[in-house]
């Protein structure tokens, strides 16, 4: 490979070749040129020399099976790759925004700032997720964020596409990450759980909140086996005035047990953006490890535990998904009522990870508008969270499953299809107000969030209701 075609001003394959921005020992990255291309790109070429990694040959056809198949904002705009045969490369978009690496670098941050980074990541990983693909190699080196604040996913070198071969794992038979961030699975030689994306996040909200990282960099195998063991010291040990909320979360993205984790990354960014409505356990004001009773037990785990059926990310996202329930508690509305209670008791059967939030709505009017009204209208506010709390006692499902909201605005529908697109909703379930013929010239809240939701929407009626 004779990487000397390649120096500022060069043309290649249609590319005009600008500055080299960065050196590594794994690829070299350049800034490149088109014609017609309305946004900037660089060309990444790998070092495949004489006596290179082996892990820069399989990563390098990884991310070029991959990245063609991505689309969306939290991934570089694929444009073109080359082969084998001459100059192997790929080119994509050039994000022009800060790296992760450079807040985590300022740690430890405060529990907001820590938020609001990692939140954006989560709702980029949940994106990756329903795109079939989980990155298993996430790390503040690999994220960038737009102007915008949208996080984007670099580097998909030991990535797992559910629908092509796993490259990663026919060619190495020893753990296969980034050491600090790698999740227990992993070290066990499964790749097939999107929820060790979601442990690497909880690594880097530990890593942003206290300035450490919360296993160390263990260079050995038996250093890595130490996360099938051990869960980390507490942050708040670290930081004490790290709020409770924040370790709660933390924490749950490290539990040893995939299945104690977060269920999916867009739960773990709804909570991140909704601190105050996080259900606080144990977790939150634990101050040490676990004990050898527990160590043993999770010693005996895995040894026990068996590789499972390889499927799809998508099939686990299906069995986690957010429900939206909107939900008017005013008089009159108790058949209703009790018919949605019906369908949600049926949905949250049907789907033990589900989350299930229930909103209402509360709009302003010119008595909240009065020098009183900040009063009134925290009074009202609480009131319908406190109907919402009510309501929803009737399910008898666990804390961690429900979250609770009161929507404020004068147009319903428009408020209801924003904060579903904001927090991943999967299924919004409503109900179908009476008609009129008012309501049938102008449409109802239901028709227009039916016609414009990005998810499922189920209209619930009552039986001989006009």
């Amino acid at each position: 490979m004779d990487l000397t075609k390649l120096h500022p001003g060069s043309e290649f394959d249609g590319f005009r070749v600008g500055e080299k921005i960065h050196e590594g020992g794994m690829a070299v990255l350049y800034r490149v040129e088109r014609e017609g291309a309305d946004f900037p790109m660089l060309m990444k070429v790998p070092r495949l020399e004489f006596g290179s990694h082996p892990g820069c040959y399989v990563g390098f056809e990884v991310e070029r099976m991959i990245l063609g198949t991505l689309s969306g904002p939290h991934v570089p705009r694929f444009v073109a790759r080359g082969s084998f045969e001459d100059i192997p490369y790929l080119v994509m978009e050039y994000i022009e925004g800060r790296l992760l690496h450079e807040y985590s670098d300022l740690a430890p941050l405060p529990a907001d700032e820590a938020a609001r980074l990692v939140a954006a990541l989560a709702t980029a990983v949940h994106d990756l997720h329903r795109q079939e693909v989980i990155h298993l190699d996430i790390k503040p080196a690999n994220v960038l964020y737009r102007q915008d604040g949208r996080a984007v996913l670099v580097d998909f070198g030991l990535a797992r596409h559910g629908h092509f071969p796993d490259l990663v794992e026919e060619e190495f038979h020893k753990p296969v990450g980034t050491s600090g961030y790698i999740s227990p699975e992993q070290v066990m030689g499964y790749r097939d759980d999107p929820r060790s994306d979601l442990f690497a996040l909880g690594v880097i909200l530990y890593q942003l909140c206290t300035g450490r990282l919360p296993f160390g960099k263990p260079a050995t195998l038996s250093g890595f086996r130490r996360r099938l063991l051990l869960d980390p010291l507490p942050p708040r040990c670290w930081v004490p005035d790290l709020p409770e909320w924040m370790q709660e979360i933390i924490l749950h993205c490290l539990e040893v047990e995939a299945e104690k984790r977060y269920a999916t990354a867009a739960q773990l960014a709804f909570d991140l953006t909704h601190p105050d409505h996080v259900p606080l356990t144990e977790r939150a004001t634990r101050h040490k490890r676990a004990g050898l009773p527990t160590i043993f037990r999770r010693w005996w785990r895995s040894l026990r535990t068996q590789p499972g059926n390889k499927a799809v990310p998508t099939s686990h996202l299906a069995q986690a998904p957010n429900i939206l329930v909107a939900l008017y508690t005013g008089v009159g509305q108790e058949k209703i009522l009790r018919a949605i209670l019906e369908v949600v008791r049926r949905a949250a059967a049907a789907d033990a990870n589900c989350r299930i939030i229930f909103v209402t709505m509360l709009e302003p009017d010119i008595s909240t508008e009065q020098d009183t009204g900040h009063e009134l209208l925290n009074s009202l506010y609480t009131r319908r969270l406190v109907e919402l709390h009510h309501w929803a006692a009737g399910l008898q499902l666990p804390a961690h499953r429900l979250r609770f909201h009161v929507l404020e605005g004068t147009n319903a529908a428009t408020v209801l299809l924003e904060y579903a697109r904001q927090n991943n909703v999967d299924q919004i379930i409503m109900g179908a107000r009476g008609s009129s013929g008012l309501r049938r010239i102008l449409g109802s809240v239901s028709s227009r969030v039916v016609a414009e939701a990005p998810c499922t929407v189920t209209v619930v009626r009552v039986p001989g209701s006009e």
